[in-house]
């Protein structure tokens, strides 16, 4: 923790630090005033003011925030429309207000998540990030995507056609996994995009699964892990946020939580054996931020909950056992497998208790914003565990988007960058 010092408090350190903190400002050894080159006392040379670290910038925009903005900075929503002024039906009905604009205004959004509705050109999307980190008056967007590659590409074919994670782990070279993650990172960059929800952590060992499948590296642990930790790093060369997915593991389920609620069987020691390894290779990656699952996991949490609303899981596993002190973010809460025992309010107020910070995509937005400032004004959730979130969200926003000042997207940048000769010599390899 760092503590700003006012102008004499520095200059009296700058002495103290010299041995001259028992003389005059100037003081020669012999106890003289030094003289100046005409022969005058020297003047004193100013003491120049520390730079801003990265936690007291964070702080600083934290003070700044009313509980209401803060709760805003939870949630990253689907917003309809191809530019920050579109009307749409769609958000009135959802959100009351016409505009992606106007609602990130109303709610004091973090982030907001793009989907090929969403798209139609790379200038037109270029144009629609810019507009929305725009709205954002006081502190900049996160805005992210699912862009995986292979059969989860939002971006459609704007981006290169780079293949998808199982065709990476055949090739078992890290180099290559790290390869595409940075190229995929320089494209979504170009576009405006700051996270991405990738890689895929999950062990794939359930031939049955309906919703992984070739979005995992394979089926092996130390091979995950390896191709995992690649696709963090090479993100992070590109500046883009990296999210390991889907914690504490998706791979042995035939039930897609989309529509259902799968439980997995594994004991804790299969956990630790074949689901935790390629979260703790991120984590020791670096990763920015953890995606969790709407799942049951009975030997790690016996409550019947999901994963995603489960403390066990999330604080107990993900922070404490693993180490992880990055942002959290929730699977998309408008999913089955999440909504199975309690309404949408109630679901955002579980999901941070549990140990979340990022509510995606929540079913009713005014609902679940409502309960959580509810809950935060009524104690249930204590004011310094909405800061732990909203300062683990300004801090990846700081390293990735920035506090100060909103990143700008450039078209021409975009133009050269997109499906460019080097990034699709990288795709024909596979």
């Amino acid at each position: 923790m760092f503590r700003r010092i006012g102008t004499a408090g520095l200059l009296l350190f700058a002495l103290t630090a010299c041995g001259g903190g028992d003389g005059p400002a100037g003081a020669s050894p012999s106890g003289g005033k030094a003289a100046s080159a005409k022969g005058g006392p020297a003047k004193a040379e100013p003491v120049p003011s520390p730079a801003p670290t990265r936690e007291s910038e964070v702080e600083r925009v934290l003070s700044k925030m009313s509980v209401e903005e803060k709760v805003g900075q939870l949630f990253m929503p689907v917003l309809y429309g191809t530019s920050a002024t579109t009307v749409s039906g769609e958000n009135q009905a959802r959100y009351a207000a016409r505009t992606p604009a106007k609602v990130i205004e109303k709610y004091n959004l973090g982030g907001v998540i793009l989907f090929p509705q969403n798209v139609r050109s790379a200038g037109q999307v270029v144009a629609l990030t810019n507009g929305m980190q725009r709205a954002s008056k006081k502190v900049p967007l996160l805005i992210a995507t699912d862009q995986e590659n292979g059969q989860v590409s939002r971006m459609g074919t704007l981006m290169t056609d780079f293949p998808g994670a199982a065709a990476i782990g055949a090739t078992k070279d890290a180099d290559l996994s790290r390869a595409v993650a940075e190229a995929t990172g320089e494209e979504l960059r170009a576009l405006g995009v700051n996270l991405d929800f990738a890689p895929v952590a999950d062990v794939n060992v359930n031939p049955r699964n309906p919703v992984i499948g070739p979005r995992a590296f394979g089926d092996d642990p130390a091979r995950v892990s390896k191709m995992v930790a690649a696709a963090v790093k090479g993100f992070a060369d590109a500046k883009v946020a990296a999210t390991a997915k889907h914690f504490p593991g998706h791979g042995d389920t035939s039930v897609d939580s989309h529509t259902g609620l799968p439980v997995i069987k594994h004991t804790r020691a299969e956990w630790e054996r074949l689901d935790a390894p390629p979260f703790k290779a991120a984590i020791d990656a670096g990763v920015d931020a953890v995606m969790s699952a709407h799942l049951v996991f009975p030997k790690l949490d016996p409550s019947g909950d999901p994963a995603t609303l489960s403390k066990p899981i999330l604080t107990g596993l993900l922070r404490e056992k693993l180490g992880f002190d990055g942002v959290v973010s929730t699977d998309a809460l408008n999913m089955a497998g999440v909504r199975k025992k309690y309404n949408d309010g109630e679901i955002a107020v579980r999901a941070v208790l549990a140990g979340a910070d990022l509510l995606l995509m929540p079913n009713d937005l005014p609902r679940a914003y409502r309960a959580v400032r509810a809950a935060v004004k009524s104690g249930r959730i204590s004011q310094q565990r909405l800061d732990q979130s909203v300062s683990r969200l300004l801090t990846l926003k700081q390293a990735r988007a920035g506090l100060s000042e909103a990143p700008v997207a450039s078209a021409q940048r975009a133009a050269d960058v997109l499906r460019s000769p080097e990034h699709r010599k990288l795709a024909a390899r596979f």
